[in-house]
């Protein structure tokens, strides 16, 4: 099984509530100019700068490709504090940014993508460049190297490969930032991670102007926390905000998500949790509902349902999400029949089950198998008309827990063949940024709804494992050319961050 014992979380409270002011992250405001995102236009040809393929990889040469409205095309310039007209550039891939290949000051040297880090191998001055009839034109001036971003050669192909040459006014060398905004005396808006040092099992939700977080509790509450502004979770209060007492779910509560949905009293908020008998008695554990007074996302709450299978009624199931799709209601999870797989039932309305759980996902690929054979926590994102199911797979207690994906292609979503698993996993550790055992994630849209993010879980040592140690990081997400999600690579603990789109 996927989840070992570890003791209540009141002590471990204690100390993290003495620690929270050194560790804990708030909104933090930097000085003007602002972060913008834009094309990075050759003024030589029709040609962008671009990361191939969309593609995540570190150490990947940037081209320059005909120009189109696409992420992969899509930088983000984030200022250098203290530093005139000089920036970090960000990719599309998040925790990623534009670098010169080895700190390199050699003519030629590639330009890559690499883990953002900070050093002056990562930074760029724009050095305006006058040219007739366009405007925001500037060369990218390495700070490391005092040499420009230019296409190898000077050529002015599609996928010319992008290296670092001597600065000149050649309009090979120089590139027009559409969306160039030096500021206008206004704030940068940013957060760090975590945004609960203690939070396993995280699902985070944006609604009529607040953010709310709910965790793993290890024990008989289960609790939430409310901010205006993401990085304010850190330092908002825990409120329990409903207390078990059925006997057969009055401890042990894990993986608390919140979803808004139609009942036969207009939407209210269904919270789904996983429960067992106390004292921490895992073989119990089930799938249980409450169901909101009203539409406020804190309660109160009643009691509503045990989401027993139909057929299969006394048997370990974990990690409750909500799939709607086609019109249906359908509920994902996972059990144990030897390894653990997901399943997916249908329901007829938020807390009954309309039919019994079918096979959806079985672990079969090594990374699903590290410490155990898993798929478990799954969580739904739409984009552009399509669906995904990201899960997280192998054993919790290594450090490579991680993400896989599933891509409905259309039939019944109650048969597995209607799915189709990536190969190769979305998300996972990253001992570059000190990131272990990245799982149990869900997803929520930024205040505006323009941008999609992620909230999820992990550990700061590689010896980590199940316990209430993990704590909870959010980040946002972007998306490949093929439609797919782009997860990106899990950021460092105290990453500045920049809030997202909307927030107040």
């Amino acid at each position: 099984m996927s989840r070992i014992a570890r003791p209540p979380r009141a002590a471990a409270a204690v100390l993290a509530a003495l620690l929270l002011p050194l560790v804990a992250p708030a909104a933090h405001a930097a000085a003007a100019p602002v972060t913008f995102s834009s094309s990075v236009a050759s003024q030589a040809s029709s040609n962008c700068a671009e990361v191939p393929g969309g593609a995540s990889t570190n150490v990947l040469q940037l081209t320059a490709n005909t120009c189109r409205t696409a992420p992969l095309q899509t930088f983000t310039f984030t200022p250098v504090s203290g530093v005139t007209n000089t920036y970090t550039i960000g990719t599309l891939t998040a925790g990623s940014c534009i670098d010169v290949t080895g700190q390199s000051t050699a003519d030629n040297a590639a330009i890559i993508q690499y883990t953002c880090n900070g050093q002056n191998n990562q930074r760029w001055r724009l050095q305006a460049v006058t040219v007739s009839g366009a405007t925001n034109t500037f060369n990218l001036v390495g700070v490391q190297s005092g040499k420009c971003i230019a296409t190898a050669g000077d050529s002015t192909a599609a996928n010319a490969k992008l290296v670092q040459l001597p600065c000149t006014s050649a309009l090979t060398r120089v590139w027009r930032l559409a969306g160039y905004n030096p500021g206008t005396g206004g704030t940068t808006k940013t957060f760090t991670n975590p945004l609960d040092p203690q939070g396993p099992d995280p699902w985070l939700t944006y609604y009529n102007g607040y953010y709310y977080l709910a965790a793993t509790t290890w024990n008989r509450t289960i609790t939430m926390r409310r901010s205006t502004t993401l990085g304010g979770l850190a330092t908002a209060q825990e409120t329990v905000i409903f207390n078990l007492t059925r006997s057969n779910g009055a401890g042990t509560m894990w993986a608390p998500e919140f979803h808004l949905l139609n009942g036969p009293n207009g939407q209210r908020w269904y919270l789904y949790y996983v429960a067992g008998v106390e004292p921490y008695n895992l073989g119990t554990q089930r799938i249980h509902v409450l169901e909101s007074a009203g539409l406020d996302p804190m309660g109160p709450y009643s009691w509503k349902a045990d989401m027993l299978d139909p057929t299969q009624d006394n048997t370990w199931e974990l990690d409750p999400t909500i799939l709607q799709l086609n019109g249906q209601l359908y509920l994902l999870g996972t059990y144990y029949n030897g390894s653990q797989p997901m399943f997916i039932r249908p329901l007829s309305n938020p807390w009954t089950a309309s039919g019994t759980r079918r096979l959806l996902s079985t672990p079969t690929y090594s990374w699903e198998t590290v410490g155990g054979a898993v798929n478990e926590a799954p969580e739904v994102i739409t984009h552009g008309g399509r669906t995904f199911i990201v899960f997280s797979a192998s054993h919790c207690s290594t450090p490579d827990y991680k993400l896989g994906m599933l891509t409905y292609n259309g039939g019944d979503p109650l048969s597995s063949s209607s799915w189709v698993k990536t190969s190769t996993p979305v998300f996972q550790r990253s001992n570059a940024n000190g990131v272990y055992g990245p799982g149990h994630n869900g997803f929520f849209k930024s205040p505006d709804g323009t941008e999609d993010w992620m909230v999820y879980h992990a550990n700061t040592s590689a010896s980590g494992g199940c316990d209430m140690n993990r704590s909870t990081r959010a980040q946002k997400i972007t998306w490949n050319a093929d439609g797919t999600p782009n997860l990106g690579v899990p950021a460092a603990l105290g990453t500045q961050l920049t809030v997202p789109s909307g927030e107040q």
